[in-house]
């Protein structure tokens, strides 16, 4: 009976995750272009391979990549800190948690509509603020290859602080009180209990939005092809939309393919180090 129930499932998962994986891995070491039809198909061994460490424009996704990582512990912070704030501190948290859990639920592609208005150089909102305060040359944000990717990293924290805020606060919740009530009689400050007693009891709550930070960190792709298209001059680029260029744009499967599992073995190899590291860290 078991084995029905969770038929469905592994179909899925084996239809549209193992089997496309592992076609991916053999693809990744052939010259292929997926219009041209399966015979047409020639192994060209590690060449893929080799031309992707001589490839300005991956090498450039690829860093990006790393950049963008910094935006995972950044937001977590962010939510870790009004977690605290709106359990403790805030009258009707529940229309906090609403507001922040907004642009989660929204649409990405109408997200990045709006912060291409927001972020116009000329005729944007944010640029006429800081005009008004006094500002001669305010940044060009997304047209600026200096502003470009932070930018990104700002929306990419605004879009998932809700997740990361409501999972705290869940977190937060299973505190027991009676901990608190312990360090209050010994005379704690609030600073205290939350440094011996709220950030170490939310250290498995920590790890799962760090690992789970930064493989949605590496899958992104929606936000950079509606905002910026991977511009100006790749500052923009990662791996996914590179590799969505290279597939589906100049019709090299073989070599898109070969982008992948270089970026799988990267989040496996950062996946690893984290489950290996949680056991100096992480207090269950």
């Amino acid at each position: 009976m078991g084995y029905l129930f969770t038929g469905p499932m592994l179909l899925g998962v084996i239809v549209f995750t193992l089997i496309p994986m592992i076609f991916s891995f053999v693809l990744s070491f052939t010259k292929w272009s997926f219009v041209t039809g399966f015979d047409r198909i020639r192994f060209n061994g590690l060449d893929n391979f080799r031309q992707l460490f001589q490839d300005d424009v991956f090498l450039k996704s690829l860093g990006n990549n790393f950049i963008m990582l910094l935006a995972v512990p950044v937001g977590m912070a962010i939510a870790l800190i009004l977690g605290v704030i709106i359990t403790n501190h805030v009258y009707a948290p529940g229309a906090f948690k609403v507001i922040y859990f907004m642009p989660q639920i929204s649409s990405v592609v109408a997200v990045a509509v709006v912060w291409q208005v927001l972020f116009h150089p000329s005729y944007g909102p944010v640029n006429g603020f800081l005009t008004a305060l006094g500002v001669d040359n305010p940044p060009k944000w997304l047209a600026d290859p200096s502003y470009a990717l932070p930018s990104v990293m700002l929306l990419m924290i605004w879009i998932d602080l809700g997740v990361s805020l409501i999972i705290y606060i869940a977190g937060i919740k299973n505190i027991p009180a009676d901990l608190y009530e312990a360090a209050t009689i010994d005379g704690a400050s609030k600073f205290a209990q939350f440094r011996s007693i709220t950030f170490p009891l939310l250290t498995p709550t920590t790890f799962f939005l760090l690992v789970t930070g930064i493989i949605g960190n590496f899958k992104s792709f929606a936000l950079v092809k509606v905002l910026t298209e991977g511009g100006p001059a790749n500052s923009t680029s990662v791996v996914v939309y590179d590799m969505y260029q290279t597939a589906f744009v100049d019709l090299q499967t073989g070599y898109a393919s070969s982008m992948v599992m270089i970026l799988f073995v990267i989040v496996l190899a950062i996946t690893g180090l984290q489950w290996l590291g949680q056991r100096y860290w992480v207090n269950y």
